[in-house]
């Protein structure tokens, strides 16, 4: 018979290994609930939608830059959190406050991460600009040292659709050198000024890859978006305003769409109205908005693209590398940042950094909302399982 003290010592065994067991799936089992409940499928999949989930807390917050305080909210879990990530939104008129976003975050925090959302006011606006950047260069120095939030530990970095982009440019500055413990571009673009020629014209170089997915034609909303930041060059100036509203209107109108069709009918029926109302040359370019017109539309926005900014700060593949891993996901069928940009974006970053890409057709833009077979889903965990391990 063993003695009691070696049945101890067995026991304390199997505890480590299992200790050890679950430590080593725990990311595993963190980001399959995660993609659970960012794909909406906590229905279908409830024991997995559960699984590693900690209620949290939302609180305002404000973060200093230099363009002045910076609206922002916290998402924290109640129980403690691993990591620290400042999380950005696209181009979007509701910034943090976008539905969609917010459930994002609302997943992140669950999942065991404190998430910042810091609100940036041009993106909000349909504007990308380099002031843009220098805000998440701010906020993100400023996560990094408040021994709060940040706990002394390296920080995450995630930005949607063009503050991906934004986001990998200010990942790579001096400021945040040794302070990052990833970065993530999720639908970002690698250079700005190609983005706007592929959404004007269709066209995009062909990607550095053999197997990259064929480039879909733009999505209306896009162009769209460049007649509203561009749409005063091609009129009077009494007009630019006029149709600045026409076009604002067609825009709130196509993302109501996403969740109130019958509200969005009555915004795109006040949206032609609008056009109706309009003067020449405006309400041409109103009607061409109106009726999804994009390829003609794009012809005439095509000239008047350097206008809005050529700069490094637009654009990572003119930028320097982060020092931090960097994670790259981007959906197959984009057709607003097409996914070339994120293989444009991986080989500028190889030479500096290690890259991880995921080009997925369960994400349309920015968000995961396709149907999936096994192994897509399995590749789309084992990127964020990599991804939260660090």
């Amino acid at each position: 018979m063993r003695s009691p003290l070696r049945w101890v010592l067995a026991f304390l065994a199997v505890s480590a290994v299992l200790f050890v067991v679950r430590l080593a799936a725990r990311p595993y089992v963190r980001a399959t609930s995660l993609i659970v409940r960012t794909a909406g499928l906590e229905k279908q999949h409830p024991t997995l939608a559960a699984l590693q989930t900690n209620t949290i807390t939302e609180r305002k917050a404000s973060v200093p830059s230099r363009f002045g305080a910076l609206r922002a909210k916290v998402y924290e879990p109640t129980i403690g959190f691993e990591r620290a990530v400042l999380l950005t939104p696209g181009v979007n008129a509701l910034g943090i406050d976008e539905p969609r976003l917010v459930t994002f975050a609302r997943h992140l925090a669950s999942s065991g991460l404190l998430v910042l959302t810091p609100e940036l006011p041009d993106l909000s606006r349909y504007l990308v600009t380099a002031r843009s950047t220098d805000m998440i260069e701010d906020a993100a120095v400023w996560l990094a040292d408040n021994r709060e939030l940040a706990r002394g530990a390296r920080i995450g970095i995630m930005g949607i659709s063009f503050a991906g982009g934004l986001s990998m440019v200010a990942a790579g500055r001096p400021s945040l050198h040794g302070r990052l413990a990833f970065v993530f571009s999720f639908g970002g673009h690698a250079n700005f000024q190609r983005v706007l020629r592929y959404l004007c014209t269709g066209d995009e170089p062909e990607a550095p890859a053999s197997k990259a997915p064929k480039t879909p034609s733009p999505h209306d909303y896009g162009v769209a978006i460049l007649a509203l930041d561009l749409g005063h060059l091609l009129v009077p100036e009494a007009q630019a305003e006029p149709l600045r509203q026409g076009i604002l209107t067609f825009l709130h109108a196509s993302h109501v769409a996403l969740y109130d069709q019958a509200k969005a009918l009555e915004e795109f029926a006040k949206a032609r109205r609008l056009e109706e109302s309009l003067e020449e040359p405006s309400r041409t370019v109103l009607g061409l908005v109106n009726r999804r017109e994009s390829a003609e539309l794009g012809r005439r926005l095509l000239p008047h693209t350097l206008a809005l900014g050529d700069v490094p700060a637009l654009s990572p593949d003119e930028s320097p590398a982060p020092d931090a891993p960097v994670f790259l996901l981007h959906g197959n069928e984009d057709n607003v940042v097409p996914a070339a940009e994120t293989l444009w974006l991986a080989e500028h970053q190889r030479p500096h950094t290690a890259v991880r890409v995921l080009l997925t057709p369960l994400i349309s833009h920015a968000e995961v909302d396709r149907p999936a077979t096994t192994r897509e889903v399995i590749d789309l965990v084992s990127f964020w399982t990599e991804m939260l391990r660090q």
